[in-house]
């Protein structure tokens, strides 16, 4: 049986009806230059003053005028990173069938596994990728029968998750507001990993579409093959793959949180015509019924208060509606 899914049959249509490609897609797929993200040597967070402060400096700048950044000597072995890889390559080598039906098998619910854009309507609009998206409640209760039950892949959770807390908290100290809002806010049941595959694409496409991530904080492991791309200063640049780094990047609910001191910025990930792409990222979501209220000292709100399952109902009807997600400008005071 066939691991991969059947993007050519399921979206016939579109590439029939697609005419060839334009620059400005192009230019957003093909990015022309290539930058390493600011740098932070998480082992300075350990020295004593003034190194250690120079170090949530450095953090909250880079989550200001990038949005993005890399992290080293995050914690997290090499070893550990390795085999985490090495399980998700098993795991999206089993049959699509299996993978689409969650079935005992594989142990996980059926929604958990998402493949393509079930919505676009172009071939802008398609991500040619498939994903297992996995609550950290999940996580922590797999049995030993669930293909995703491998101690690397709970390792790397773990240890992501209070990464993830360790960075919210920094940022939040650095732009003066309460520091424990992310323990106190975040749960388990809405945190959750995502395990990426991009298989190869004989034509250039996204392998995720442009797009802000709508959680806190997101932190992303990727393998050596490269495609994460993102907007810096109005134009579209490829990340330097850093087989030591994780890189972490603000989400919408950072940026409204923190009064646009922080960048949610606009990334995607793109197809290479030869390899397959692994990553995988976690995302530090709070509970659904938490307020996100924009505020600060020195200046008036940009958003208005609102929760974070009202966003994610807005981000579906919008995207339902439109194809694609409007965002926090929909929040605008």
């Amino acid at each position: 049986m066939d691991s991969d899914p059947p993007f050519h049959e399921t979206y016939k249509t579109l590439f029939a009806a697609t005419k060839p490609l334009n620059n400005d897609w192009l230019a957003a797929v093909t990015a022309v230059e290539e930058l390493e993200l600011p740098s932070i040597d998480l082992t300075r967070l350990s020295l004593e003053s003034p190194e250690k402060e120079r170090c949530k400096n450095d953090i909250a700048r880079a989550a200001n005028e990038w949005g993005f950044f890399q992290v080293v000597n995050h914690g997290i072995s090499r070893d550990v990173l390795e085999k985490m890889r090495d399980e998700k390559v098993k795991v999206f080598k089993q049959p699509f069938q299996h993978k689409c039906r969650g079935d005992k098998f594989m142990n996980v619910s059926a929604g958990s596994y998402r493949w393509g854009t079930p919505t676009a309507t172009c071939l802008r609009q398609l991500s040619w990728s498939e994903a297992f998206h996995i609550p950290m409640t999940d996580i922590s209760s797999l049995g030993d029968s669930s293909t995703f039950s491998s101690p690397s892949l709970h390792q790397f959770a773990t240890k992501v998750a209070s990464l993830a807390q360790k960075l919210a908290e920094i940022l939040a100290e650095k732009s003066g507001k309460k520091s424990t809002f992310f323990q106190e806010n975040s749960l388990l049941s809405t945190c959750y990993l995502r395990l990426n595959r991009y298989p190869p694409c004989p034509i250039p496409l996204f392998g995720l579409m442009p797009h802000t991530d709508s959680d806190f904080l997101t932190v992303l492991y990727q393998d050596q093959v490269g495609g994460l791309q993102l907007v810096k200063d109005g134009k579209w640049v490829a990340v330097k793959p850093n087989p030591e780094a994780l890189f972490i990047n603000i989400g919408d609910l950072f940026q409204a949180w923190s009064n646009d001191c922080y960048k949610s910025v606009q990334h995607c990930a793109v197809t290479n015509p030869t390899k397959e792409r692994f990553s995988v990222a976690y995302f530090l979501c709070p509970s659904y019924d938490t307020v996100i209220e924009s505020c600060s000292s020195n200046k008036p709100s940009v958003y208005r208060r609102f929760s974070f399952k009202e966003y994610r109902q807005q981000v579906q009807e919008d995207v339902q509606n439109y194809g694609y997600k409007i965002g926090l400008p929909r929040f605008l005071v």
